[in-house]
């Protein structure tokens, strides 16, 4: 029998990772997967509340176990000392991600805003950097493919810099994480 209680995803620049976890409540036994492999274990606990780190590459992680009522139990992530919520929705104004079929082969392309960083499927790329009239680009290569995010100002405070990607001379639209 599974003790599986909760599944989340966390998207971060090297791509999308999920986060299982096992709390055996009669055990006390804790279990943490990531991606499909079992990263963290704590057999036989005594206090059934609490909460367990971990790290996902350099990202600090907490799963906080909580009591409700009687023997039920919430479950919640936090990242990076944010709740996941507070934590994706920071993600968004940091990085931009477009999700595509390139080669027949699902594609996700992440920039980092504030390094300029260029993620494709979990490895980050060398990239060369191109002033422009209307900003600047950001030129790298996907096999065979040419790519490359131009960022543009909005002409708005609010709204700040524009990033968009170009394959091939296409514009790819942003996927929303």
């Amino acid at each position: 029998m599974s003790d599986l209680v909760a599944v989340w995803e966390v998207a971060l620049s090297d791509g999308v990772h999920k986060v299982e976890f096992e709390h055996g409540t009669t055990t006390g036994k804790r279990v943490i997967w990531l991606d499909g492999k079992e990263v963290k274990r704590t057999d036989w606990m005594f206090k059934l509340v609490g909460s367990e780190t971990f790290q996902i590459g350099k990202t600090k992680c907490k799963i906080n176990i909580d009591a409700v009522s009687g023997f039920m139990y919430e479950y919640t992530i936090e990242v990076n000392g944010k709740s996941l919520q507070k934590f994706s929705e920071n993600q968004s104004k940091i990085m931009n991600c477009w999700v595509m079929t390139l080669d027949d082969v699902p594609t996700r392309i992440v920039l980092e805003k504030d390094t300029l960083d260029i993620w494709v499927n979990g490895q980050k790329l060398d990239t060369t950097g191109e002033f422009t009239d209307d900003g600047t680009e950001t030129h790298f290569a996907i096999g065979e493919h040419s790519c490359y995010v131009k960022a543009v100002s909005s002409g708005k405070k609010r709204e700040g810099i524009i990033h968009s990607l170009i394959v091939d001379g296409q514009e790819i639209p942003w996927t929303k994480e």
